[in-house]
């Protein structure tokens, strides 16, 4: 475990006047794995501030089925991008690093503790974006409309015409991934793997980092998450998702995707039992954490990895890393 901590901390390169005395503490892991309350817990120890960087925390109208932090954990420390935008919007990669560079500069001089299970805002925070040129809007809902009517692997057969790179490193089943890439391509007339050859600069790019994966036991974990839905479903869940309904928006809006809320809009709207949309939801929390390991293990295979169950060694890496913060 020592040499874990260790690891979890390094002089990141490309340092620079501006990033020399940047201090970030990076905390990934699946739903449910406890990263918020190591997020927390280091926020208090060392000063700093805890940032979003899950992609469906943002949406305003969804703190109870989406798990964002509760009122009492944001009076112990300082957040920042939760819940500060309208569901009715589209939120990307690049407004998230916009946001991201915004909060960095306002609390200059404190640690950053950014903590989500976003793997893609992890690579755009530490690798930097492609400049990709906005979609136009008509591009978009031809796509939108095509996946609603075409199989995930037909919309896969078509990337390889248009992006064979993407095509080879893309699942058939990643759909949003390959619907972005699809897009791009009829959008600018350019295959998505040559913008991504290009990349900005990352907002987390020199300064004090450290980095850490939550990796529970699958076992824990299934626990926890049938536990935690529950106990959302019975703290006002199913009320937000009644209200949620109730904006009409449109299905294809990311919000509306958000894991467990179509189960729980369906129960509010009494199209289905409650005790049938928990046990959906999740059975759908379940594998999207799995998705999210996967995408951990292949993205992050040097990132330290922490059992939130091991009590002694959870409070151990919140004791070293904010020591290293100061």
């Amino acid at each position: 475990m020592r040499q874990a901590l260790r690891r979890a901390t390094w002089e990141a390169p490309g340092v620079t006047a501006e990033t020399a005395e940047r201090r970030a503490v990076l905390i990934a892991g699946p739903t449910a794995s406890g990263k918020s309350a190591l997020a927390l817990a280091v926020a208090e120890r060392c000063g700093g501030v805890v940032i979003n960087a899950d992609s469906m925390q943002v949406y305003r109208e969804l703190r109870i089925l989406t798990a964002r932090p509760s009122p009492e954990d944001e009076a112990r420390a300082p957040h920042r991008l939760y819940g500060h935008v309208g569901s009715g919007d589209g939120y990307t990669v690049a407004r998230y690093l916009d946001d991201l560079e915004g909060v960095l500069k306002e609390t200059a001089g404190r640690p950053a503790v950014i903590v989500g299970g976003t793997g893609l805002y992890f690579n755009a925070m530490t690798q930097g974006l492609s400049d990709v040129p906005p979609i136009d809007e008509r591009v978009r809902a031809f796509w939108r409309e095509r996946a609603r009517t075409t199989s995930p692997a037909a919309l896969h057969r078509e990337l390889a015409v248009v992006d064979p790179v993407l095509y080879g490193r893309l699942h058939p089943n990643d759909t949003q991934r390959v619907l972005r890439a699809l897009e791009v391509a009829d959008s600018t007339g350019r295959p998505l793997s040559e913008w991504q050859e290009k990349r900005s600069r990352p907002p987390i790019s020199g300064g004090r980092i450290a980095r850490v994966v939550m990796a529970p036991a699958r076992d824990w974990l299934h626990d926890r998450i049938d536990e935690r839905f529950r106990a959302m479903a019975a703290g006002g869940g199913l009320d937000e998702a009644r209200a949620f309904s109730a904006l009409g928006l449109d299905p294809a809006l990311p919000a509306m995707k958000a894991i467990g809320v179509p189960d729980m809009m369906a129960a509010a709207r009494g199209e289905v039992a409650v005790e049938e949309a928990i046990e959906a939801a999740v059975t759908a929390t379940r594998q999207y954490a799995k998705r999210q390991e996967t995408w951990f293990r292949n993205q992050m295979a040097d990132w330290p990895r922490l059992d939130p169950a091991a009590a002694r060694h959870f409070v151990a890496v919140a004791d070293d890393i904010a020591q290293r913060m100061k």
